[in-house]
């Protein structure tokens, strides 16, 4: 396009306002709204189709209406009336083409397409020196703009387009401040490029400018005080220092390069600065304070520097992966660095692709700016991108050229932008696991270890306020999980602040619901960045991650992503693995059926959250997690049947279930006690999560199902923890059979720990059993009562309360609950000489454990058998048979089983003289006692461990120690190698 062909006023107008400016019948008012979204998408895409879909997005991003389709035809039959008779020839502007519709434009008709043309031009006539008619075409092209492109318009879509249009603006006047310098118009162009300045303080190309214009007109102290007040300002909200053109420029005027002067004013030759005697050299500015990675720059740096062996044929290409906010493009930059003089003096290329973006960048455009690096004028630029790509490849056949491709999309990004020679070497950063590209190697870009933070943090802050501090240092570096970009925000808004101390800057991270505000700081946002990949996902993968970081804080199976979605678990799957492609969630562990197991980085994590709480209905929230709740609920009551051999012994709600596939639950409930080890954090949390929403039902159920589990395992604090949550919301809702349960489950923790108020706690509950006629509950309360009689030595009131319980138990159903009554008779027998009778209730006891299958119960009952025949003298049989139970109890990974049953082994081998067998076995029992941090239980084992060495002349240490077995197993939660590990 030349500029007499240019009209004085193109028909549509996108630069500024939407406009519709002429035609036959004058302006054409478009009605805000929906009907400038579908034109203003129709025009950015004139002369293609655009599909019904692309417009729908455009208008309701990712939440469209029911009558989203309906709508869309609305706005287009409007917007035909509208613009009648201003297609190509007076037709119709608007025609309906599969999938959606084409806007038809002549040349002409659109300020955008005229701006381009217009700045094509200039840079045409640029190349070929007609600096005058360059400049000319620049001001024409500018002149078309009335304020910022699309102004005025709400879609997310259109607002991502008008800031790319914008910043062609921008390039634009920065190259006719560039036209103007060269014709000699310093003194003309300060006042324009210092506003300018102001207005984009960061833009170290209108700074350079405005310095060189400066400079030229004989302000030497005011062109240096400009570099010094951008230098100050990039330290200060970026950490870091200027770009190497514009350090060359102040290094130039400092020392009165008289290359920087025009030899007269019409000079038509522009001024050069000092340039080095290799080819381009696009790398952004190192960064001062790089910190990490040690191992990964020098692995990197070897893979990248290789000399080109005669049989090497293929380009060298690293790519870089890693999660939002890790600093992929930072360490590409300064491994770029490292490696540019010594490895490639003949260039290094560098593109921002834009992966994340909603438009990425085009490998033509990219093609085009690295050709007019190498030297080719923009008049001999070919146009077809493939014909752009030979050129390409030619021109780097015999260089040495380092090419940088930050924030990749995907393989087909990137394969035209590949030098075909081995003296090349490509590196690549991309949030995506690119392993389908050919050749190329890829490396993780992990977070940072606790020390390489701390170091980081010292760097930009000062070694003297983080020795001042050092736990408030910690727990910052600690808060960001080694995440770089929060570290850096952290770090500069202290650096800033020097006033601010290290703790006050801790809490005001603390609320989880403010912390991603607090992680900004002039243009670096860890909400932005985050956005970039979250914005990119299918609707479907952006679902899955917003109702995730409800009930996922820790490492979590594919079942639960299953249950979030209500959907099979292999389609769960497909998504997971999506978003661990884009670095959004990371795989950590194995499951015990091989399946992953994944978690979020906790900054994720509340940047998922806040997108559900923003984009997700509510009703949608609580359902998810329902779903999750059930399954775990489903779990949790098949472990507990897996150790009673069936319900027994507890009470259940009706709060919903949800079971997982029945291979897994078969795979992971093999040993009940380690699945609760792998996952007792996610359990602990579910009941939290379903108390904190008011599933109090669902809350109270999924607690005492878990209470055979810890008391297996000992894992008394998590007992109360998870009792005392779902107790606040049952009262809450005034639901009293679950405050009973709890309360009555709660009195039993009380009893086994010996604790004060277990009555009290157990007769509340024996009360409101009997008021809604709850046999099971009933029976529960009066044998925890019955214990508490037998620990007062009442045996008449305990003899009682079993018989009520006994009877209670059977019109429950519950065998085992009899059985434990039969076990607690019998020692009452016992302890009334009645010996015959407890054996023979003990036995009876044992045959009913036996036939159910109700091992850990079968555990108790044979134990107190073999004290009651060791009481008689019956020693060796009382041995044998507590023998056989040693293996049970390890399989259960009953602790406080094994040291009861270890101590009293001891004790019965001392009895019969094998007094070395007895100290291995009590030593164990101490063992066993100290991991279990109970201090009382293991000295009254190592008091009579060291009585009978002192009987058998031995010292305690005699006789080899078998290993203890500790709770924990390989499975889920099974850690994967870290990937930062060579």
């Amino acid at each position: 396009m030349t500029g007499a062909s240019v009209p004085a006023e193109p028909a549509y107008r996108l630069l500024g306002p939407l406009e519709v400016a002429a035609g036959p019948a004058g302006p054409r008012v478009v009605p805000p709204g929906r009907q400038q979204t579908v034109l203003a998408t129709l025009l950015l895409a004139a002369n293609r189709v655009v599909g019904i879909d692309q417009l729908i997005d455009a208008i309701w991003y990712d939440n469209p209406p029911v009558t989203a389709r309906t709508q869309v035809q609305i706005c287009v039959s409007g917007l035909r009336t509208t613009l009648a008779g201003l297609g190509p020839d007076g037709g119709p502007a608007i025609v309906t083409q599969s999938p959606g519709y084409l806007l038809r434009l002549a040349e002409g008709q659109l300020d955008v397409a005229v701006f381009t043309a217009l700045v094509d031009e200039a840079d045409t006539l640029s190349a070929a020196g007609e600096l005058d008619a360059a400049a000319l075409a620049l001001q024409r092209a500018l002149a078309l703009w009335r304020g910022p492109a699309l102004s005025g318009t709400t879609s997310r879509t259109l607002q991502t387009r008008a800031s790319q249009l914008d910043e062609k603006r921008l390039n634009a006047i920065e190259a006719h401040v560039d036209l103007q310098l060269r014709r000699g118009r310093h003194h003309q162009v300060i006042t324009e490029v210092g506003a300018l300045v102001d207005q984009h303080p960061l833009r170290e190309r209108l700074r350079g400018q405005l310095m060189l214009a400066l400079y030229r007109s004989g302000r030497q102290a005011e062109a240096l005080e400009v570099y010094r007040s951008g230098r100050e300002l990039l330290i200060d909200q970026l950490g870091l220092e200027p770009g190497d053109e514009l350090r060359a420029l102040e290094s130039a005027i400092l020392a009165g390069d008289s290359r920087l002067h025009l030899g007269t004013e019409s000079a038509q030759s522009p001024p050069r600065l000092p340039e080095p005697e290799i080819g381009p050299y696009q790398l952004p500015g190192d960064i001062g304070d790089f910190t990490g990675h040690a191992d990964l720059l020098d692995r990197a740096e070897r893979m990248l520097s290789a000399q080109a062996r005669p049989d090497q044929r293929a380009v060298r290409v690293l790519v870089l992966v890693g999660k939002p906010g890790a600093g992929k493009s930072v360490f590409a930059v300064h491994l770029a660095h490292r490696l540019r003089e010594a490895h490639f003096p003949d260039g290094q290329l560098y593109a921002d692709l834009g992966g994340t973006r909603t438009e990425p960048v085009t490998p033509a455009d990219v093609l085009g700016r690295f050709l007019r690096a190498l030297g080719i004028p923009g008049s001999a630029l070919p146009d077809g991108v493939d014909e752009r790509a030979e050129m390409f490849r030619s021109l780097l056949a015999h260089k040495k050229v380092l090419v940088v491709l930050d924030d990749a999309q995907s393989e087909n990004h990137l394969r035209l932008l590949m030098p075909g020679s081995p003296t090349c070497a490509v590196l690549v950063t991309s949030r995506a696991r690119l392993t389908g590209l050919p050749g190329a190697q890829v490396s993780d870009v992990d977070v940072l270890a606790p020390e390489e933070s701390l170091s980081l943090l010292t760097k930009v802050v000062g070694a003297e306020r983080v020795d001042a501090e050092p736990a408030a240092a910690q727990a910052l570096v600690r808060l960001v999980g080694g995440l770089p970009l929060a570290l850096r925000i952290v770090a500069a808004r202290l650096a800033a602040r020097p006033r601010w101390s290290l703790a006050w800057m801790l809490e005001r991270l603390a609320d989880e619901r403010r912390r991603l505000d607090e992680l900004a700081h002039g243009e670096m946002m860890v909400r932005a960045s985050l956005a970039l990949s979250y914005d990119g996902l299918p609707p479907d993968a952006r679902k899955l991650l917003a109702l995730l970081s409800g009930p996922a804080e820790g490492s979590f199976p594919i079942w639960v992503a299953a249950a979030v979605l209500d959907a099979d678990p292999f389609d769960a799957a497909d998504l997971l693995e999506l978003l661990v492609d884009v670095q959004l969630l990371e795989i950590v562990a194995i499951d015990l059926d091989g399946s992953p197991r994944y978690k979020f980085h906790d900054i994720i994590r509340l940047y998922a959250r806040e997108q559900a709480e923003r984009n997700e209905p509510e009703a949608e929230r609580r359902a998810a997690l329902e779903r999750v709740g059930a399954g775990w609920l489903a779990l949790a009551e098949e472990a507990h049947r897996r150790i009673y051999g069936g319900d027994y012994t507890v009470l259940h709600g009706n709060g919903a279930r949800r079971k997982p596939a029945q291979s897994y639950v078969d795979q992971v409930l093999a040993d009940p006690g380690g699945w609760l080890d792998a996952e007792r954090a996610n359990l602990r949390d579910a009941v939290g999560q379903l108390a904190d929403a008011g599933m109090h039902e669902q809350a109270w159920d999924l607690a005492v199902s878990l209470v055979a589990l810890y008391e297996t395992r000992c894992y008394f604090e998590d007992w109360e923890l998870t009792h005392r949550r779902a107790l606040a919301a049952a009262q809450a809702a005034g639901n009293r059979r679950g405050a009973a349960a709890l309360v009555c489950s709660l009195g039993s923790l009380h009893l086994s720990r010996s604790r004060p108020g277990a009555a009290e706690l157990v007769e509340s509950a024996l009360t409101v059993f009997t008021e809604l006629g709850d046999r099971e509950g009933q029976a529960l309360a009066g044998r925890n009562l019955a214990l508490l009689d037998l620990a007062a030595g009442a045996g008449a009131a305990a003899m009682d309360r079993l018989r009520q319980a006994g009877e209670d138990f059977r019109a429950a159903r519950d065998p085992i609950g009899q059985a434990h009554v039969l076990a607690l008779q019998a020692q009452l027998a016992w302890d009334g000489g009645a010996e015959e009778q407890a054996l023979a209730q003990l036995r009876e006891a044992l045959a009913m454990c036996q036939g159910i299958g109700a091992r850990r119960v079968e555990v108790q009952v044979r134990y107190r058998l073999s004290w009651m025949m060791g009481k008689r003298g019956e020693i060796e049989q009382a041995r044998d048979l507590l023998t056989g139970l040693l293996d049970v109890v390890r399989e259960t990974g009953d602790l406080e089983g094994e040291a009861r049953i270890l101590h009293r082994l001891g004790s019965m081998n001392a009895r019969l003289g094998a007094g070395g067998t007895a100290i291995r076995l009590l030593r164990k029992a101490v063992l066993v006692r100290e991991l279990m941090l109970d201090g009382d239980g293991a000295a009254q084992v190592r008091a009579e461990l060291e009585a009978v060495a002192e009987r058998f002349g031995l010292t305690v240490d005699d006789g080899e120690l078998p290993e203890v077995p500790r709770p924990g197993r390989s499975g889920p939660g099974t850690p994967l190698p870290s990937r930062r590990s060579p």
